[in-house]
């Protein structure tokens, strides 16, 4: 039979689907995937990365109210006025910006272990100088700590994101990203419990950060030795699950990935990305001004105090842990039965994340001073819905390019940090009087509006699909051509429109 150019790539490409397709079904034949494996380990450490670091990172939004207060037990007491606080608050940012888009370039080309390692290393060792720092050089020294801080956390994220897209298999990467990336929430529950109580003991407000430098050590000697950027570079993996793993991963073997060049002019005229990078914007900025903010609106407009301060400022935190498994469930549900495309899904999910706490800013705005318990409920309807954006804008970056997600990562982390610098330092601006809940309600507009635009935004521009840039341009002759095209469009059937 004499096939025309179409009809014999067609014909090829249906051979080398059904033959990659066979292989898969022998290696998922003799491999059962509910076993316990190294990349659930992987994760799971991963998770506790996400958990401790997020702890160190929000620690001081409480600690600094007992920083600032008097106590019982003879610890320093620092004299900052609210725009130092907030000044502190912010610094952590400062750092954080400038490796976004380094870090997503390392990944790529280096792998995310070595990375992590550093990441955690030294914000353990800056947390425990932070007590020492701040007797010898009070808030300057404090902001040193702190922009440090965020200069190593910078690497975190990105990291993850490319370490998630070469462990976690298709059919469990929705799953395995919202157990990671859940972790943040964790630690802002355990911190914000935990940081209020140590402030207040006998262990003073040095205890906090004590405690959070020991924990990071200790994660990065267990990372040190069970941890690897890549099932073929981990010593205790088994080879039939590194062959599930690597057949089910999607993105391009990860030594011919590190020679891809970066498409920098495919990313920045690409729609889609620009709609994530709105939305990790417009989540940086209303999150992070609830994050920093809440204790001292606590404190300061309904009253309480600090230790029930961290409680109640938990609460939300608990809401939102809870929700982002049960919309993680949902998603797959939608995807899996084929009711909603992963677009739409997305979507969907990152509507319920910003418009969902938005009109519960507007309530919450509103609420008489005093009323404690209607201003908990409604925060933590507020934070509680916006957990669903761990299945919204924040995986899209695999769904876009998972040659390259830790790079767009990277970029998006980034310039949405710029915005959780402005988060405490809009309130320095708005806030005229602390007590007063008219100047606060100033600020939940602004987080108001912003929740609302970028995801108008992500949802006009939004896509599922892999986009072209993801794999490097074929210079081969014509009939190396086929070959290169069907090996590009099997990735895009494989890593598409994958199922979280």
């Amino acid at each position: 039979m004499v096939y025309t150019t179409k009809q014999r790539y067609k014909h090829d490409l249906k051979v080398h689907e059904d033959d990659t397709s066979k292989q898969k079904h022998q290696i998922k034949s003799h491999f059962d995937e509910r076993i316990i494996g190294m990349r659930h380990i992987v994760v799971f450490l991963l998770f506790l990365a996400t958990t401790i670091s997020y702890a160190t990172r929000v620690s001081m939004s409480v600690t600094i109210l007992g920083m600032t207060k008097p106590n019982k037990y003879g610890f320093p007491v620092f004299d900052w006025s609210q725009s130092i606080r907030d000044m502190i608050l912010s610094s952590f940012f400062w750092g954080y910006i400038m490796l976004q888009i380094p870090a997503g370039m390392l990944t790529g080309r280096f792998g995310g272990r070595l990375l992590i390692f550093v990441s955690m290393a030294a914000t353990g060792l800056l947390n425990l100088i932070v007590p020492f720092t701040a007797n010898v050089g009070d808030w300057k020294a404090v902001i040193g700590c702190r922009i440090a801080m965020g200069l190593f956390q910078g690497l975190l994220y990105p990291s993850l994101h490319g370490l998630l897209g070469q462990w976690a298999p298709i059919t469990e990467r929705s799953r395995m990203g919202t157990i990671v990336y859940s972790g943040a929430i964790l630690g802002t529950i355990i911190e914000m419990t935990i940081a209020g109580v140590l402030s207040e003991s006998q262990w003073g407000w040095p205890s906090v950060f004590y405690v959070a430098g020991v924990t990071c050590l200790g994660w990065s000697v267990l990372w040190f030795i069970f941890g690897a950027s890549n099932p073929g570079e981990s010593r205790w993996i088994t080879k039939e699950e590194m062959k599930y793993v690597q057949c089910n991963t999607g993105p391009t073997d990860a030594n011919e990935q590190k020679k891809m060049p970066v498409p920098w002019k495919g990313i920045w005229t690409s729609l889609p990305f620009w709609s994530i990078l709105l939305a990790h914007s417009g989540q940086s900025l209303g999150f992070w001004t609830l994050l920093t903010e809440m204790p001292s609106y606590m404190d300061k407009v309904l009253g309480v105090d600090i230790k029930s301060s961290g409680y109640l400022s938990a609460l939300p935190y608990v809401a939102m842990y809870i929700l982002s498994f049960i919309f993680s469930w949902t998603a797959d549900f939608l995807v899996n039965r084929n009711l909603a495309s992963l677009a739409t899904t997305r979507k969907i999910f990152n509507t319920i994340a910003f418009w969902g706490p938005a009109i519960s800013l507007l309530g919450l705005s509103y609420i008489p001073t005093g009323n404690i318990p209607l201003a908990v409920a409604l925060l933590c309807v507020t934070v509680g819905l916006n957990g669903a954006h761990y299945v919204g804008f924040l995986i899209s970056h695999i769904d876009l390019s998972p040659n390259f997600a830790s790079t767009l990562m990277g970029i998006t982390n980034g310039c949405g940090n710029i915005f959780s610098i402005m988060a405490p330092l809009s309130v320095s601006a708005v806030v005229q009087d602390e007590t007063n809940a008219a100047d606060w309600r100033k600020v939940f507009f602004i987080s108001v509006a912003f929740y609302f635009l970028s995801n108008l935004f992500f949802i006009l521009f939004m896509s599922g699909k892999v986009q072209d840039w993801n794999e490097p341009k074929s210079r081969a002759t014509l009939e190396d051509g086929f070959k290169s095209d069907k090996k590009s469009m099997k990735k895009k059937e494989t890593t598409g429109e994958h199922k979280f």
